[in-house]
């Protein structure tokens, strides 16, 4: 079978295990991003509001039945289904009534929370654009599960497409493409919000760098690049932001390495400065846009975060409680690593395979995951649900552990120290 093939299958593979999951996947932010999206098709607030809330109130019921049914006291009751719709039900719409009776009937999104807050979701039109077809084709039900399988799947794709660029063997790439589905990648992914269409613009912009560095074909890389923080800025305008800025980063830090040592390492590879340029000038276009959008600013998400989502006053002085909590949040998350290091272990072979294997690539893939570590760093929240907000840190050794790996596929061996000698400086570049 060629690549494409075994592509193909592997892709097969994982959309079939999603049918054991096609409800329950909602989280906090479905309804916002469903009910913008039945917007878009046509309907009515209402009319959205209904199919959305129907949507949420049918996921925690299958939750409720499947944890009844294997609970040790009450698998026996009956199914309580209908119990809970009706009381989810109630409860969404004690909210969501009152503010279109009072006329909250702006922008796309229903009202399901505060205006201030629902103006994050307004600024977001990306991903509810692109569910309107599988809506339309399928219902919400299956649309959006179709729209995860769509978006997990092409991540996958896009993962094994940047590895065969760096030369990786096929089997290499596919299991980085296995990885990307297995790994918390996946999951979120195949979950009802943007973090999945986000991984994958990502990606694309990785993919981008390595047409530039490897493959020789610039301009198509180039293109792929910038198209990416365009598509990335309509999905969530702060990830184009801080992808457009490690990049810029990255392309400034490879240029002042390889200049400084010149004798040790090869000269700056051609097209770092170019993609450093795009990034940054991405970044500026995104500051420039969000200004004359009249976007949401960090003003506004620091706000957010201090306030429960605007639940309570604005706090009065918000930056110094911000660094305290981002302290507090760090040692915590350290200590939390600590007793289950796997996502660290991860991200440490992550690194050494993408920056000793990767060359200039490489240092573009890191600086892509680091998004996930500002993002995070954003919202220093060490209850935010799912850890949502630090997946796009799992693309680092998605690429990277099969990049570390290739030496033994190959039949070499890893580059270790040789014993009593000094380790030979390889340019990461």
């Amino acid at each position: 079978m060629r690549p494409r093939g075994w592509v193909l299958v592997v892709a097969a593979v994982f959309a079939v295990l999603q049918l054991a999951n096609v409800t329950g996947r909602d989280t906090p932010d479905t309804k916002n991003y469903l009910s913008y999206a039945l917007s878009l098709t046509g309907e009515g607030k209402r009319a959205a509001a209904t199919a959305t809330i129907d949507y949420v109130c049918a996921s925690r019921a299958e939750h409720a039945k499947r944890d009844q049914s294997v609970h040790v006291v009450r698998f026996h009751r009956p199914d309580p289904t209908d119990e809970v719709v009706a009381a989810c039900r109630a409860q969404e719409w004690a909210v969501v009534g009152p503010r279109l009776a009072a006329g909250q009937t702006g922008g796309h999104t229903v009202p399901y929370m505060p205006e201030r807050f629902m103006r994050i979701f307004e600024a977001r039109p990306g991903y509810p654009a692109f569910l309107v077809p599988f809506v339309l084709a399928f219902g919400a039900t299956w649309g959006l599960w179709a729209a995860g399988v769509v978006i997990a799947c092409a991540g996958g794709v896009l993962v094994f497409l940047v590895l065969r660029t760096l030369a990786v063997p096929v089997p290499l790439a596919l299991t980085g493409q296995a990885l990307y589905y297995v790994l918390p990648c996946g999951t979120t992914a195949m979950r009802p919000m943007a973090e999945g269409l986000l991984m994958a613009l990502t990606l694309a912009a990785v993919w981008g760098c390595a047409l530039v560095l490897r493959a020789g074909r610039p301009r198509t890389g180039l293109a792929v690049v910038a198209g990416s923080l365009l598509a990335l800025f309509t999905v969530k305008h702060s990830q184009a932001l801080f992808l457009g800025l490690c990049l810029a980063a990255a392309g400034a830090l490879i240029v002042v390495r390889d200049r400084r040592r010149p004798r040790r390492g090869a000269p700056v590879p051609r097209g770092v400065p170019a993609l450093a340029a795009v990034g940054l000038a991405g970044a500026a276009a995104t500051l420039l846009l969000a200004w004359l959008l009249d976007y949401p600013s960090e003003a506004d998400s620091l706000q957010d975060l201090l306030t429960g989502h605007f639940a309570r006053p604005d706090r009065a002085r918000p930056w110094p409680e911000f660094w305290q909590l981002q302290g507090n949040f760090w040692v915590e998350w350290l200590r939390r690593q600590a007793w289950q290091p796997l996502f660290a272990a991860a991200l440490a072979a992550g690194a050494w395979g993408a920056l000793r294997r990767g060359g200039a690539v490489g240092v573009f893939l890191a600086a892509a995951a680091f998004t996930g570590i500002l993002t995070q760093a954003g919202h220093p929240d060490i209850n935010i649900w799912g850890e949502r907000l630090i997946v796009l840190a799992w693309l680092l050794p998605v690429v990277g552990v099969p990049l570390l790996l290739e030496p033994v596929v190959r039949g070499g061996r890893l580059p270790l120290p040789a014993q009593g000698q000094p380790e030979r400086a390889d340019a990461v570049g």
